[in-house]
């Protein structure tokens, strides 16, 4: 009963936000909370959401501070050279643009943090989807697949769980699969290409004159004032803009924005780099990080009171939202686990491998992790499914490391997840629902996991 009410709790969830029946916070909350007293254990309905907000407490502490600090560094212009570049690749050509996105992420996401990822990614390219009308959950879509390949790397999280789980090196389990993770990675970039060229099919090849905004719109939520496009050899504001679209004139952040910093450009850049060696490092926790770097960014950048308390409004909007989502996927997560109802849908799909399929547990492992990791924490699958799994494997011997490898390929998947908070500043920053989001996404998510376990297959990594 059990499972089947556990199925049914997230398959409700699923399609009443692709729906647009209720926003993502409203079901989060009230559907799982529904569901506990289904089961008959609505009176544990309070310890299971104090566990799960206890749980994700430090992930919501660190997406908070991060989002201060890296919307800092966006208003005082550490990106904008960055932001220039792409936009001089990018030009207006909307394929160019898909591709971008795609690199972009996937660079972004050596530091192995998907929220940072997303940041800085949407700042450099949510400008360019919204003066060409571009599909938003494009660019959700490929930013997001991109992260979730990345998301394998050893300091990644993925890899690590799989590694401590199994008591094995994280080495041996990511340095065999690199070939089938660059296929993966190939495959993102090979697919942004082809949604690029059907919203060039969809938009044309624009050039900026060809490009109107009928109203002065904020580029990125919080940093500062956005810069208004007319049409180029036109009269009134914005009749000097260049012809050519990627010029200096085509930018994505405002560049008289006064927030910029010029003469802390390099500053801001070491705080940057030390922040982000810390958090690969270990030196301290990740949400210490950040709640020291936004107080440093802050006070060095704005020494003022009045200017700081602007800068923390700017970007309250975005921290209220992606907190408040954290907060209320602790409900839905504490009310799986708490009520049992993951642990029994786990067993179930577990126990029907049939017998012949045992020599092929790597294979079942890869195919289960794309479902397993979706609807679960990546806690809850490597330290709770994946043992089981490899226990299972070992017995038809087939080595545990096999099994590691093939766990982390569902993760392109995962990072579109309603249970992962990153993906929440993703499709918060792009101001893109959260449903339209999952629709576009899926089935495109699940296409790479499956080319990555193809491509371990064919290499005899898995």
């Amino acid at each position: 009963m059990l499972t089947i009410l556990g199925f049914a709790m997230i398959a409700t969830f699923l399609v009443l936000i692709m729906l647009k029946k209720m926003s993502p916070i409203a079901a989060l909350v009230l559907i799982p909370a529904l569901f506990c007293v289904f089961v008959g254990k609505g009176a544990g309905l309070g310890d299971y959401v104090i566990d799960g907000v206890t749980s994700l407490a430090p992930t919501a502490a660190m997406l908070m501070f991060a989002i201060v600090y890296f919307g800092v560094m966006i208003d005082v212009g550490l990106f904008d050279p960055v932001v220039r570049g792409i936009l001089r690749f990018c030009r207006a050509d909307p394929l160019r643009i898909v591709v971008g996105t795609a690199v972009l992420a996937a660079i972004v996401s050596l530091d192995g943090d998907g929220s940072t990822t997303f940041m800085i990614t949407v700042s450099a390219m949510y400008p360019l989807y919204k003066r060409l009308k571009m599909s938003l959950v494009v660019m959700t879509g490929v930013a997001a697949m991109a992260n979730g390949v990345m998301n394998t790397l050893p300091w990644g999280g993925p890899t690590a769980r799989a590694a401590t789980a199994l008591k094995l090196d994280a080495g041996d389990i990511f340095v065999p699969m690199i070939p089938a993770l660059a296929t993966g990675l190939l495959f993102v970039f090979a697919l942004s290409y082809v949604l690029g060229r059907r919203e060039r099919r969809r938009l044309g090849v624009l050039t900026l004159d060809e490009v109107l905004v009928e109203e002065t719109e904020t580029v990125l939520v919080g940093s500062g004032a956005g810069k208004d496009v007319r049409r180029a050899g036109g009269s009134g504001p914005g009749a000097d803009l260049p012809d050519e679209p990627g010029d200096e004139g085509f930018q994505g952040l405002d560049p008289d924005r006064p927030t910029l910093r010029p003469g802390l450009y390099w500053f801001n850049a070491l705080l940057t780099v030390v922040l982000l060696t810390a958090m690969i490092m270990e030196w301290l926790p990740i949400p210490v990080l950040f709640l020291l770097g936004a107080a440093l960014a802050l006070t060095v950048n704005f020494p003022h009171m009045p200017d700081q308390k602007a800068r923390i409004a700017a970007h309250a909007e975005n921290v209220l939202n992606v907190s408040g989502m954290v907060f209320a996927a602790a409900v839905f997560t504490g009310v799986l686990q708490g009520t049992g109802m993951v642990d029994h849908m786990a067993t179930w799909l577990v126990g029907n491998v049939p017998d012949g399929m045992g020599p092929h547990m790597a294979l079942v492992t890869g195919v289960l992790s794309i479902p397993l990791t979706y609807f679960m924490s990546n806690d809850g699958f490597y330290f709770g499914i994946l043992p089981v799994l490899a226990e299972a494997g070992q017995a038809h011997g087939v080595s545990a490391v096999e099994i590691a490898r093939a766990s982390i390929v569902g993760q392109p998947l995962h990072m579109s997840s309603p249970l992962v908070p990153a993906v929440y500043v993703l499709v918060g920053m792009a101001k893109a629902e959260f449903g339209d989001h999952t629709r576009f996404v899926v089935k495109w998510a699940v296409l790479t996991s499956l080319v990555v376990l193809g491509a371990g297959v064919l290499f005899g990594i898995v």
